[in-house]
């Protein structure tokens, strides 16, 4: 392992016992059992064992060693490469981005130099940005100049010319200054591999999750004298109240008053129960009604009658697909004060008050700067760094799929404007902390601001923010300039080298490859702005840069306004780790677009920060309350919270014109559906906003699967074996369970089949489960971790961390491996998050729908007609997919409650409702040309029937209104885009969904774009640009041909004989219905001030004509054989 270290001074030892340990080449110490120590040692592995005093009231743990911190800092200053057939490099930079940054955390932070004569590098800096000075003559010396100092100069200060004190220097330390190729881990030893020291085979309690001496096991095996002790601790060491082990609880956890951290909120019976009656009210009257119906035929109009009774019964069947997971409908809240209390309040088990939280890794996944712009994204990277959530636990990072440099920039200069962002949000509790939201707010921001300097910091931050979207919006023209001056400059010299070697022969032309460069210099590895092979969006290394390294576990306070744009003397500066991520990608690999990008950091994040709950985003939702992180915890930190495989929260959007239009707010979806699904097995997953227990993507069954069975004869036949296996398996083989099989216990040496051959993944994986733990703070709380037990730091990074980070996101790793198949995002459907989700669900686990009083998270959604139509167009062709492979609900397992079965099949069953929308919208006219009515007679059976379907219809929505706190305009505005969805996206969707599936063909879909119209006055431009797309034509034909239907109908009538009244009023009537619900696709396709495209105006005009002249010449007016009939001109 590449670092550099000191010695630091011996301890002062304690009257405590002792244990065993080993210090790694990281600086850290490995505790070691007896049982460690034999089994190490009969390996036949030679080890250096130390013996370590354990920290006491007298002897407290020094800071981490200086060699620690300096290897950090070389991390985040390095470009970290590498993929298949490929070392895997670190490229220290001289600088990320043009503008300097000053934040120590900051990749490429600027210190002090070096004094060595004719060195130009950087001193070594600690977390405050202060230089690291090993000598205690001060002299300024940087990494490199330290190195050759201990190694070649003796241990030789240059500058006082003594020794150094402290020159333990590791022996593998790795040079630095050009491209370096990392050492492998394949010689390393298993321990020397391992994230914790936590085995499958010994309580994971008494471990720490860092490598250091464990706080809490040490207070119980030693009787501790000080501090309360570890209060839910029992005698023979047992597991929490895990009643297989022996365990009981002390008087004092029992007799402490528990709360809860969340409630269900019922819905009120007054309105629940006339909903679920009318449900089953509804229910009998549409079986009724098609039993009418079909004993009741239209004998003058046959065909008429059969489509209708057709697709009647079909819209029955949707219908109840769609109402009955509906029947439960929950409301939750949270109780965030109770939260605090619990994890970040001083106790008996947390003398400090440190934070408790498990730690969180946030990813947000970007693929095309153009479509996707930097601006949206660094914004949304600045509300995840500000989020009210423990800085230590909290780490993000940015997928990259295009591999754009741009992006990269972006994502610097966004880390350099968070050192004044994220400590303005704190110290005057921002609301929202995005700050093109916060400062584009329409409401007053000064209001219940108190603090006296806020006027003049609010003043200067927005400066500051003009400043960054300048240097943002600049990044494109200044890279390109930079590359085309770098590549004249490399142009030049090769003219001149070619010179120097052929002066006496004709000069050939060079070709000089026209490469992108980055701000020091060099090439940049990924895509470049005229692609090459090796440097395309689909054949590039791969790419990790730490821009804010992890910080430190002390606050850290800022300086007073002298040195600082505003004053932070009182506001924590520190700010969460941020990576930049960009996947391996090669010609030849399947890289299964968003999923895979989504797998890769799944992997990369578990090695650098393995966080025990992920929330993804995508780069347009940002965090609009900053407390959501708070808010999903409560839900999987509760009691029974380890059986919830995710927290779903509601999709919030910005910038939808006032009328909603084209239903973009979706609310009958987020406020309805998720609601109701929410009272059975939980909402599905919708591809951003979602808090994750990473354990859960790992593929595994929840905690005690066994004991939970779903199937009609598991209350009456008891599983005695299933118990007796659980409660003789292992706390951990009790909670890492993946299969079917009642025997399959977890064995961590299978796991490389499963997961790949990164032993760092592998060891990582129970550290995640443990973290992800509720607390054993109730009887009630089964599977439940220790208060106080994450507590202590985590590890410093260091570059072989780093580099197995480069090799788990390669494009060769998921080969033979479950990636995409049962482990993390599941491959092979464009709406890859409804499958991940679904099978999170048919393994037994649960999810959460948590709306909160403040949305937690707010986007952008397309408010231009053909962007909303081919978005719908992606999501019903997902949908198709599903139907017709074993994701479908059909084929669900056991575990999976029956209604909830109903949902998942509804979700793949729903765009086939579009064949028999299409010929139902097209009946009215046929009826009105033809002159016949789906009926024989508009008699009253018929119209009670219609009335009743219509007032239950009615009635039920009103009841949705009310449980679910949508209005009634939104309610029409669904109905209306369900039918013009209906009529074009999702006909489309099966027709190329069927493709796929019979012929092979694969699909291939844009990304919907992000930015803006460019119309900059209009905030809504976007809503009456019109683009043509083949679309549209089913529902302008259904509008062309019912309008043309009433002309036909009116007149036929008027001037009939004997007019047939009721057929024209029941033609008439269910025309209008269809134009009604297609009126604002008409709307939108009239554009604004004559925008209309001609295209619109030459497809309608040719549809009216050819329907006209067809009806003409099948019916042509009585008493003429002739098109034209006996209408003469005058």
């Amino acid at each position: 392992m590449a670092s550099r270290s000191f010695k630091a001074p011996e301890q002062q030892q304690g009257r405590a016992s002792v244990t065993f340990a080993r210090r790694t080449s990281s600086g850290r110490y490995v505790n070691y059992s007896r049982d460690d120590l034999d089994s190490e040692i009969g390996s036949g592995e030679y080890m250096n064992y130390t013996v370590h005093i354990p920290p006491t009231p007298d002897n407290q743990p020094m800071d981490p060693s200086i060699s620690q911190r300096v290897e950090e800092q070389y991390v985040s200053n390095s470009l970290f490469t590498g993929g298949f057939n490929s070392a895997t490099r670190a490229h220290l930079m001289d600088k990320v981005i043009e503008s300097g940054t000053s934040h120590p955390q900051m990749a490429g932070a600027k210190g002090s130099s070096c004094s060595i004569p004719g060195c130009d590098g950087k001193v070594m800096s600690d977390e405050r940005g202060e230089d690291i000075l090993p000598c205690e003559c001060d002299f300024k010396i940087c990494r490199d100049c330290y190195v050759d100092a201990v190694k070649i100069g003796d241990g030789i200060c240059p500058g006082c010319k003594e020794p150094y004190k402290a020159t333990d220097l590791d022996e593998n330390a790795v040079h630095s200054g050009q491209p370096l190729s990392l050492p492998s881990n394949v010689g390393m030893s298993k321990m020397e591999r391992r994230l914790s020291l936590m085995k499958s085979t010994k309580s994971v309690l008494i471990r720490s999750q860092t490598g250091d001496f464990d706080h809490n096991g040490w207070l119980f095996e030693t009787k501790g004298t000080y501090g309360y002790g570890n209060a839910i601790w029992p005698k023979d060491g047992g597991f929490g109240n895990d009643r297989s082990d022996g365990g009981s609880e002390p008087t004092e956890l029992l007799n402490k008053p528990w709360k809860p951290l969340t409630r269900k909120l019922k819905i009120s019976a007054a309105v629940l129960s006339p909903y679920r009656l009318l449900i089953f009210v509804r229910m009998v009257i549409l079986g009724l009604f098609l039993e009418w119906r079909i004993s009741h035929p239209n004998n003058d109009a046959k065909w008429l009658w059969f489509m209708s009774i057709v697709c009647e019964i079909w819209f029955a069947f949707s219908w109840l697909l769609d109402q009955l997971p509906k029947l439960s409908p929950v409301n939750r809240a949270t109780d965030l004060n109770v939260l605090k209390e619990k994890f970040e309040t001083p106790s008996p088990n947390n003398l400090t008050g440190k934070s408790d939280f498990p730690g969180v890794d946030v990813f947000v996944s970007t693929a095309d700067p153009e479509k996707e712009p930097p601006l949206v994204t660094a914004n949304t990277i600045l509300s995840i760094l500000a989020a009210d959530y423990p800085v230590e636990k909290l780490s993000c990072y940015v997928s990259d799929d295009g591999g754009a440099l741009l992006t990269f920039e972006a994502m610097a200069e966004a880390a350099s404007f968070a050192n004044l962002w994220v400590p303005f949000c704190r110290k005057h509790d921002i609301e929202p902390r995005n700050p093109e939201s916060y400062f584009n707010l329409k409401r007053d921001p000064y209001t219940n601001k108190v603090r006296s300097d806020f006027v003049k910091d609010r003043r200067r931050v927005k400066r500051e923010y003009d400043e960054f979207k300048v240097r943002i919006n600049g990044l494109p023209d200044s890279i390109r300039r930079r590359s085309d001056a770098y590549n004249a400059r490399e142009e030049i010299k090769a003219m001149k080298q070619q010179r120097e070697n052929f002066s006496n022969e004709p000069l050939e032309s060079l070709k000089i490859l026209k490469a992108t460069w980055m701000a020091d210099g060099t090439h940049w590895p990924g895509t470049w702005i005229v692609p090459t092979p090796k440097n395309s969006r689909g054949d590039h290394a791969g790419i990790i840069q730490v821009m804010l390294k992890p910080p430190s576990d002390e606050l850290l306070h800022g300086t007073s306004a002298e040195t600082n744009p505003i004053d932070l003397t009182e506001v924590d500066i520190r700010l969460p780790m941020l990576v930049y991520v960009s996947r391996e990608k090669r010609p030849g690999y399947d890289h299964n677009k968003k999923a895979g990008a989504m797998n890769a950091l799944v992997r990369a994040s578990a090695i650098m920060s393995n966080g025990a709950f992920i929330l993804n985003l995508d780069c347009d939702h940002y965090i609009y309350n900053s407390q959501a992180l708070r808010e999903g915890l409560c839900f999987m930190l509760d009691r029974g919270g380890d059986r919830i495989c995710y927290v779903q929260f509601p999709q919030r959007f910005e910038g939808i014109d006032p009328s909603d239009r084209y239903a973009n707010h979706n609310t009958v979806f987020f406020d309805v559906n998720m609601r109701a699904l929410d009272g059975l097995q939980g909402p599905v997953y919708v591809g951003t906003g979602c808090l994750f227990r990473r354990i859960a993507i790992y593929g595994f069954d929840p905690p005690r699967s066994k004991e939970y069975h779903s199937g009609c004869c598991s209350c009456c036949f008891a599983h005695r074996k299933k118990s007796a296996t659980i409660a003789s398996a292992s706390v951990e083989t009790r909670s890492l369970r993946m299969g079917d099989s009642d025997d399959e216990e977890m064995n961590l040496s299978l796991f490389p089949r499963k997961f790949g051959n990164s032993t760092f993944l592998v060891d990582s994986i129970p550290v995640a489960e443990f973290q992800g733990r509720p607390l054993a703070d109730h009887p009630a709380v089964k599977n439940g971790r220790p208060p106080g037990a994450l507590t202590l730091p985590r590890e410093l990074l260091d570059s072989s961390t780093v580099a197995e980070a480069i090799s788990v996101i390669s494009c060769w790793y998921e080969d033979k491996t479950e990636w995409g198949n049962r482990i993390g995002w599941i491959y092979g459907s464009v709406t890859e998050d409804v499958v991940t989700g679904y099978r999170m669900h048919n393994r037994g686990w649960r999810s959460i729908y948590c709306v909160t009083k403040r949305d937690a998270f707010r986007g952008t959604a397309p408010i231009n007609l053909t962007d909303r139509l081919h978005q719908v167009l992606r999501w019903a062709t997902g949908s198709v997919e599903i139907f017709f492979s074993r994701n479908n609900a059909l084929l669900a397992s056991r575990k999976m409650k029956f209604l909830q079965r109903i949902a998942y099949l509804n979700v793949g069953i729903y765009p086939f409702t579009s064949f028999f929308l299409i010929v139902y919208c097209f009946l009215p006219a046929l009826s009105l040309f033809s002159g016949q009515f789906i009926v024989q007679t508009l008699n009253v059976t018929f119209l009670t029937y219609l009335l009743l379907i219509t007032v239950t219809l009615c009635m039920l929505a009103v009841l949705e209104i009310k449980w679910s706190g949508i209005t009634l305009e939104e309610w029409w505005r669904n109905e209306q885009f369900w039918l013009i969805g209906g009529t074009s996206a999702h006909l489309a969707a099966v027709l190329q969904g069927l493709l796929k599936v019979i012929a092979g063909i694969e699909i291939s879909f844009t990304l919907t774009s992000k930015s803006s119209g460019d119309d900059a006055d209009d905030e809504f431009a976007d809503l009456y640009i019109i683009k043509w797309s083949s679309l549209m034509i089913p529902p302008i034909t259904i509008m062309i041909t019912n309008l043309i239907a009433i002309a036909v109908g009116v007149s036929r009538t008027i001037y009939s004989t004997i007019p047939q009244w009721s057929r024209l009023l029941g033609g008439v009537f269910f025309s209008f219905w269809v134009l009604a619900h297609l009126y604002p696709f008409g709307k939108g396709l009239m554009g604004r001030r004559g925008r209309t495209p001609t295209i619109v105006f030459v497809w309608s005009g040719l549809i009216a004509i050819t329907i006209s002249l067809l009806w003409v010449a099948i019916d042509p007016p009585s008493g003429s054989s002739q098109i034209g009939g006996s209408f003469q001109f005058p």
